[in-house]
C-alpha cells in the first residue's frame, strides 16, 4: 500500500464521468482493497436539513447504523466538532457506536465545501492502533476531492 499511488487513483475516480455515486463507490472499494488495515469504508453524508447523518456508499460488512444523530458515536461528533477523529481503541470511548465487535479502532474526516461540513468518510479497523499522520493527511487528501463532487 502507497499513498501516493493511492492518491493518484483517488484524482482519477473523481475526475472520471461517473455518476457521483459510482464515484464514491469505487474509492470505498478501493480504499478496502488496498490498505489491509481498512476493513471498513465508508461515507456519511448530512440527511437533508436534520441533524443527523445517513449512510451512503460503503465497502465490507453491511451495517445496522444506516441513520446517526449528531453527537453520537464518533460519526456524529465528527459533525458537531468539524474535527478530524481517530480512536486507536474502541473501548476507551464512551460515546462510541459499536458496528460489531470485529472492530478496534476507528477514524473519521469530514468533507466540507465552501467551509460547510456535509459529511465525511468513516474508516473502521479490525487493529488495535493501526492508524498513523500518514492515514489522517491521507483522508484528508481523499474528502478534499470528494468535496469537489459537490462544489456546485
Amino acid at each position: 500500500m502507497n499513498f501516493s499511488e493511492l492518491k493518484k487513483s483517488i484524482t482519477t475516480i473523481t475526475e472520471s464521468k461517473s455518476k457521483t455515486s459510482n464515484k464514491l463507490q469505487s474509492i470505498c472499494d478501493l480504499l478496502k482493497a488496498e490498505v489491509d488495515y481498512y476493513n471498513w469504508a465508508g461515507f456519511y453524508f448530512k440527511n437533508g436539513d436534520k441533524n443527523e447523518l445517513k449512510l451512503a456508499e460503503f465497502a465490507g460488512k453491511p451495517t445496522e447504523h444506516v441513520i446517526i444523530p449528531f453527537g453520537k458515536g464518533i460519526c456524529g461528533q465528527v459533525a458537531v466538532s468539524n474535527q478530524n477523529f481517530v480512536v486507536q481503541d474502541v473501548t476507551e470511548q464512551n460515546n462510541y457506536i459499536s458496528c460489531g465487535f470485529q472492530v478496534k479502532s476507528e477514524i473519521v474526516v469530514p468533507i466540507f465545501v465552501n467551509g460547510k461540513n456535509i459529511g465525511q468518510i468513516d474508516i473502521d479497523s479490525h487493529s488495535t492502533n493501526p492508524f498513523s499522520d500518514k492515514d489522517e493527511d491521507f483522508l484528508e487528501f481523499v474528502c478534499k476531492k470528494v468535496a469537489t463532487l459537490f462544489d456546485n
